[in-house]
């Protein structure tokens, strides 16, 4: 059984490794010690119900549900441009120091709202936990089945925890105005590139 434990959380390593919205906002979050554990548990319960429902039935559902998954894609453009245009926006301020005080200022339920967005309106991450996950995990028998969602589940925490910690470790270096500018570009580009790519997946669907 711990050959099929090591699969699943190969497996769900590489799916998350990749940097996507979750990894931004987390990242994000651990730069500015803002929350950042709270949101890295938030994200790897969500990752854990998503893995779970995924292996143990979800993925037959979506599947058989291309208007489900079509809506999903769409509302996730959407989202994606949205949080790539308030990337843009941050980096590209007169005033980066300001720019980053206002964001500051969010309340804890405006990040754990966002958060959320960027969690379930992502449809990468169902892909990744229904689509791949699901069909390798519901697969295997009810044993084995239990222990690949382990597995996939741990590497999901062990990631978000590692990556708000580490953030935070190097938040000195990452706080300051350029850096800023810089992360956020590059935050603004990955999400517009995650969208275009996520449109014309979806219009040949």
């Amino acid at each position: 059984m711990l050959a099929i434990f090591f699969q699943g959380l190969a497996m769900s390593a590489a799916m998350i490794l990749p940097i996507g919205p979750q990894n931004a906002f987390v990242m994000n979050q651990g730069i500015r010690k803002q929350y950042h554990l709270m949101i890295a548990s938030l994200c790897a319960i969500s990752d854990a119900l998503l893995i779970c429902a995924g292996i143990f039935g979800g993925s037959a559902l979506l599947s058989q549900s291309p208007t489900i998954l079509a809506l999903v894609s769409w509302g996730g453009v959407a989202f994606l441009l949205w949080y790539g245009w308030g990337a843009f926006r941050t980096a590209f301020a007169k005033n980066p120091e300001l720019a980053q005080a206002e964001v500051a200022k969010q309340s804890r339920w405006k990040i754990v709202v966002s958060m959320l967005a960027v969690t379930w309106l992502n449809p990468h991450v169902y892909l990744d936990t229904f689509v791949v996950l699901g069909s390798l995990g519901g697969s295997l028998s009810s044993d084995e089945r239990s222990w690949f969602a382990l597995g996939a589940v741990m590497a999901s925490g062990i990631w978000f925890f590692g990556l708000a910690l580490l953030a935070a470790m190097l938040s000195p270096w990452l706080n300051s105005g350029k850096v800023q500018r810089i992360i956020n570009f590059v935050v603004g580009a990955i999400m517009w590139g995650i969208a275009v790519q996520l449109a014309r997946q979806t219009l040949h669907m």
